[in-house]
């Protein structure tokens, strides 16, 4: 339950928004054409005379130009790759920015085409598939926090753990295209929802330990020590009022594929989760 997909910070990464793919057999084609011959565009069709005029040059060309008959006497030796509109892109002049015609490919080959399909562009999609578990954090105390009295916070080994997601395409006669990415967490980040607060560490940053945990559990005795990874709160949350303690956890990426490990870097991502806290201060007499 809850969890989500990883965010890259800055927002200057994407998955491409439309690659080239084996989509249509002979007959595939040939169906889909005698339907729409628009459709084959990968585009919005308008209303006007361009349609109408592109459908006869699809249809010709499918025919008698580039190909006879829509290769039917080739069925099952090849397929005709074509474009594929990434479905999560939300710039649709993006998702058609692959504007090549079906084309045909042996099967087996892959076409030495801009954007057609790869172990490259597959770990990019599967990074986007990658969904990770909430960021919560267990704390101690467990309830209301108390002024100058630190916070532990740490995250147990087990639920924040490697994950993976494949992707792979049949390309025929027994050969295929993969890539794996795999994510696993490096660090935590708290941001105490006030300038009132002191971090531990100092950059509010908790690396991931060997045994793939977090910080470290509270134990009893250790009240007023420092934790390795909390936050101590210098003034009470006012008028019955919170915080709001931000935590994010950075996943750190990598792939490997067809044709060996990856050789471009995936980003890091992010997931965050936030917990109200409430803090009160004790009155003590000297």
């Amino acid at each position: 339950g809850g969890g989500g997909n990883l965010s890259v910070p800055g927002g200057d990464w994407s998955p491409p928004p439309c690659w080239y793919a084996p989509r249509y057999s002979p007959e595939e084609l040939k169906e889909k054409i005698d339907d729409s011959p628009f459709s084959v565009t990968g585009r919005d069709p308008d209303n006007g005379g361009q349609k109408q005029d592109t459908d006869l040059a699809i249809r010709e060309k499918y025919e008698s130009g580039d190909y006879d008959d829509y290769n039917l006497d080739k069925q099952g030796e090849g397929q005709f790759w074509a474009a594929v509109p990434n479905p999560d892109e939300k710039d649709a002049a993006k998702a058609q920015s692959c504007t090549e015609l079906p084309f045909w490919v042996e099967n087996g080959e892959v076409p030495d085409v801009e954007n057609a399909i790869s172990p490259q562009i597959l770990s990019k999609l599967a990074y986007a598939r990658i969904r990770v578990p909430d960021t919560r954090v267990e704390m101690n105390p467990a309830g209301r926090q108390t002024v100058n009295l630190p916070t532990w916070v740490w995250l147990d080994e087990g639920r924040y753990k490697r994950l993976s997601v494949r992707a792979s395409v049949d390309l025929g006669a027994g050969r295929e295209i993969w890539a794996r990415t795999t994510v696993e967490p490096e660090a935590l980040k708290l941001d105490p929802g006030t300038d009132s607060a002191r971090l531990h560490p100092g950059s509010g940053e908790c690396g991931v330990k060997d045994d793939g945990s977090i910080g470290t559990r509270y134990v009893k005795g250790s009240g007023k020590k420092a934790p390795p990874c909390g936050v101590t709160y210098l003034r009470a949350s006012r008028g019955g009022g919170s915080y709001t303690l931000r935590s994010t956890l950075t996943w750190t990426a990598s792939w490997e594929g067809s044709g060996g490990a990856g050789a471009q870097d995936l980003p890091s991502g992010e997931f965050g989760g936030q917990q109200d806290i409430t803090v009160q201060e004790i009155q003590t007499i000297n």
